[in-house]
């Protein structure tokens, strides 16, 4: 099993995530409320569906900026 070191994220100050996850849960349950199982099945299909190609942009994006020579200015 492999361990994670959480001392690579600072903590924010301010930043409370319960208080997130419940505000991002009550905007689903609102942009759910009135449908169906499938169609809530749909929802969150696609809510998956560009999450992954947001991940495949943001790798692609990443791998061009890696293959540029780095140029310093000023």
């Amino acid at each position: 099993m492999t361990t994670f070191d959480w001392s690579n994220f600072p903590v924010i100050p301010g930043f409370d995530a319960l208080q997130v996850k419940a505000e991002v849960q009550a905007g689903i349950l609102r942009e759910t409320e009135g449908m169906t199982d499938e169609e809530v099945r749909e929802y969150f299909r696609k809510g998956s569906e560009e999450l992954r190609n947001e991940g495949e942009q943001y790798r692609t994006n990443r791998a061009k900026l890696a293959s540029k020579p780095l140029t310093l200015t000023g």
